[in-house]
């Protein structure tokens, strides 16, 4: 087994995985936008600060759609089918176990400084 998991050459696959964590993160973090504007907006009395919020409010509602569409695209998200979307979360919980038992920070690694570089 590889020793040095903070050199590049060894983060095989964790770009891809990044990005749908990524993009699942920002997908959750807008559903709380849109759920905090309507909260907002049921509370509001003034027509200004209404107005405001249904545009703040339509905007996170569109840019939740943009990211349910790349998330589809790039298969990161299965909301149709349960078995696609079970395997997909099986194998995320897979690889944060697989994380959780790394060992990230060894006592001999192949760097040169406190940080990964290219140069050597």
């Amino acid at each position: 087994m590889i020793n040095d998991y903070l050199e590049v050459e060894n983060a095989e696959g964790m770009p891809a995985f990044a990005d749908a964590t990524f993009a699942l993160d920002f997908l959750l973090s807008t559903k709380t936008g849109i759920q905090n504007y309507v909260l907002a907006l049921s509370e509001a009395t003034r027509p200004e600060v209404r107005k405001a919020l249904l545009n703040q409010l339509s905007s996170a509602v569109a840019l939740h759609s943009e990211i349910t569409d790349l998330m589809l695209a790039q298969g990161w998200l299965h909301p149709h089918d349960s078995s696609k979307q079970d395997e997909l979360d099986l194998k995320s919980a897979q690889m944060a176990l697989q994380i959780a038992g790394l060992n990230l920070f060894p006592g001999n690694t192949s760097r040169l400084g406190t940080f990964a570089t290219p140069f050597k």
